[in-house]
């Protein structure tokens, strides 16, 4: 049996995944994969996602530099969340977020709205060119 048939994937073949920064704790980002990026990040040891915006597999960083090199690969006990261990490179502070931040949950609920409560490290216009 392959490990991958042990994952309960979704209605679209996907699974959920959490970026974890390992040296911190840090959640940096959320994002999905199907089989293939799966597989492909085990394979290579940089995270592989599935872009559902353009229907892709999208190797984090191949427009950014900002690359996760992936130190662990976990499953949650309901076989359906994945969570990587990741040490994100390509900048210092490492930047997991389009927006140039650290991480994609920068925005903390103050009374009745959000407010961005991380710094941007790096213009995205310098970013993404």
């Amino acid at each position: 049996m392959n490990w991958l048939d042990d994952i309960r994937w979704d209605e679209q073949g996907l699974v959920p995944v959490i970026a974890q920064e390992a040296s911190t704790g840090d959640v940096l980002m959320f994002a999905w994969m199907n089989r293939e990026a799966l597989a492909r990040t085990a394979e290579i040891g940089e995270a592989v996602y599935w872009s559902r915006s353009r229907s892709r597999l999208w190797h984090k960083g191949e427009e950014s530099g900002h690359i996760q090199k992936v130190l662990d690969i976990r499953l949650d006990c309901d076989n359906d969340v994945v969570l990587l261990k990741i040490e994100q490179l390509g900048h210092e502070p490492g930047i997991a977020c389009h927006t140039g931040r650290h991480s994609c949950f920068f925005q903390r609920h103050e009374g009745d709205q959000w407010v961005a409560v991380d710094p941007v490290l790096k213009d995205p216009e310098r970013i993404y060119k």
